[in-house]
């Protein structure tokens, strides 16, 4: 496709939006973005101090109504509850919600609710969240949920038996590239389950490539020891700066994803650049086991189970 930016959004004005995770990186760039297009813009962030700098920032770039900001917790699910509840009796209805939080392999640590960190934030958080935000969803017209997914789902497996790695060792890339896939089973089940109930809600996925956010850092500092930790940190800065696209270029897909109107059902967008690390945003493929919807449907009732949320169709 042409090239594209943000400036090329079409006019978001009476559309309200969702992001995840929009104080910093991908979300708050995708916030920024949306809300310049006229979108009121609901940030919902974790930490309260970080997320009011970052409104001050969207609010900055308004041209419509002033961005709000909604505490959430994806790795809690009383959070996430309550969350969702605050959000469905203040909208007349939420036409895109951006899942776009996440985190990078941490070393490995428990939700509130005990899931292993990366799948019950990355995942089932916003498993959860969507869910219960399913019915502020269906009174939008064509509504759209776009979950961020990574390249690093090539890696993932199909082995749902244990995703909280309570009997098997955890690694934590594997483990990443393993919540990153179960985004895109998710997305692909969502679309199906959508057009199966008669729904025209549109379910995509999109990718960053290789973009300067504050993921890598985060990463590098959990690594082992002090010296360990200091030259991952190291090799990161050194990618993000010879590499990595900015995160406001990274949030290119994710936005295309959100706002055009040729994006279908079950689309995964990234960039169009070598091996999509960086480009403007396109059609990417994912992995077989991506597109397996065998696999889907066990990791959805595997969802259902562990987090309790069903969708009201």
């Amino acid at each position: 496709m042409p090239h594209w930016t943000a400036a090329d959004i079409p006019d978001q004005t009476g559309r309200t939006v969702l992001v995840t995770g929009a104080n910093s990186g991908l979300g708050l760039r995708s916030a920024e973005a949306l809300a310049r297009r006229g979108a009121t813009v609901l940030m919902a962030c974790r930490n309260a101090e970080r997320a009011e700098a970052a409104r001050a920032t969207v609010a900055g770039a308004a041209t419509g109504r002033a961005p709000v900001v909604v505490t959430l917790d994806l790795a809690d699910l009383a959070s996430v509850r309550k969350a969702a509840a605050e959000v469905d009796g203040a909208v007349d209805r939420l036409d895109v919600l951006m899942n776009n939080a996440g985190l990078m392999a941490p070393p490995l640590s428990r939700t509130a609710d005990g899931f292993e960190v990366q799948f019950g934030t990355n995942h089932l958080g916003h498993f959860a969240l969507t869910g219960l935000l399913l019915p502020a969803l269906r009174r939008a017209t064509a509504p759209r949920v776009v979950t961020t997914s990574s390249g690093a789902h090539r890696m993932g497996r199909n082995r749902w038996d244990d995703p909280n790695y309570e009997r098997s060792t955890y690694r934590r890339w594997p483990a990443y590239a393993q919540s990153k896939l179960a985004n895109l089973l998710f997305t692909l089940e969502l679309g199906r389950r959508a057009v199966a109930h008669g729904s025209d809600l549109v379910a995509v996925a999109a990718h960053p490539g290789y973009a300067a956010t504050h993921l890598q850092t985060t990463s590098a500092q959990q690594t082992g020891g002090a010296l360990l930790s200091r030259v991952a940190g190291a090799f990161m800065a050194t990618g993000n700066r010879i590499v990595a696209q900015s995160d406001e270029a990274g949030a290119k897909p994710q936005l295309y994803a959100a706002t055009m109107a040729d994006v279908e059902q079950g689309d995964y967008y990234g960039p169009s650049g070598l091996f999509e690390l960086r480009g403007d945003p396109e059609r990417v493929d994912m992995t077989a086991a991506a597109r397996d919807a065998a696999a889907a449907g066990l990791l959805w009732s595997v969802s259902e189970e562990l987090t309790g949320v069903t969708y009201a169709w």
